[in-house]
Order: structure tokens, then C-alpha cells, then sequence
């Protein structure tokens, strides 16, 4: 693991809640719900809101869900699964790199990230 990639924060109200974080901490955000906080040359930390009745965070009474930044997706799930560790059988794909998840010992899932190429 090399960092954190991005916190996402499930809301009942998103777009209140997304006008509040503007308002209150000055924290714009972009149209898919996110804002990215860069903290060095080719890196960043996302943060975002989701709707309540998003799939995306796994079990529906999650209320965040922690992506971690990685180097290499596949060699981190084959050592997650070789520990034991629930990892879903699923790897996405995008311009924006790969992505699996696996879930912690409470029923906590978590996203794991390769960025693209020389990001």
C-alpha cells in the first residue's frame, strides 16, 4: 500500500450535504460528487459523497468506505486472499486504473487502487 486514495462518505441528502461541505469548508465539489486533494506531483486523495442506496459500498449500513492506493492490485488480492481475507472476485477497470475490493474482519469493505501508469 502507498497511501490513501480517496474516503467516500454515503448521505441520505447529497446535494444538501454537498452544498453544506462548499459552504461551511469550502470544499468544491465536482460533478461526480468528489473533490480531489492533491498532495504531491502525481498524487492525490479523492473524497466524495454517494447517495444512501449506493451498492457500491458493499453492505447498505456502511457509512464510508477507505480506498487505498496500491502498486499492484493483483499481487495485493492474491496476498489478501492467501491470508484469508475476503476479497470480491471483481476488478474494474477504467481510464482512471484498476480497482478491486476486499472486506476487514468487522464486514467493512474497502476499495484498493493501481493508478494508471506513471501516476
Amino acid at each position: 500500500m502507498t497511501g490513501i486514495g480517496g474516503v467516500f462518505q454515503r448521505a441520505g441528502g447529497t446535494a444538501s450535504l454537498r452544498d453544506w461541505y462548499a459552504k461551511h469548508l469550502g470544499v468544491d465539489l465536482a460533478e461526480f460528487g468528489g473533490t480531489q486533494f492533491a498532495w504531491g506531483p502525481g498524487g492525490s486523495t479523492t473524497w466524495a459523497i454517494f447517495d444512501a442506496d449506493t451498492d457500491y459500498f458493499g453492505r447498505p449500513d456502511q457509512a464510508f468506505m477507505v480506498n487505498f492506493r496500491v502498486t499492484s492490485l493483483d499481487g495485493m488480492l492474491a496476498q489478501l486472499r492467501a491470508e484469508g481475507v475476503e476479497v470480491i472476485d471483481d476488478v474494474a477497470e477504467s481510464e482512471y486504473g484498476r480497482f478491486g475490493w476486499a472486506v476487514d474482519p468487522e464486514g467493512t469493505r474497502f476499495e484498493l487502487w493501481e493508478p494508471p501508469p506513471g501516476q
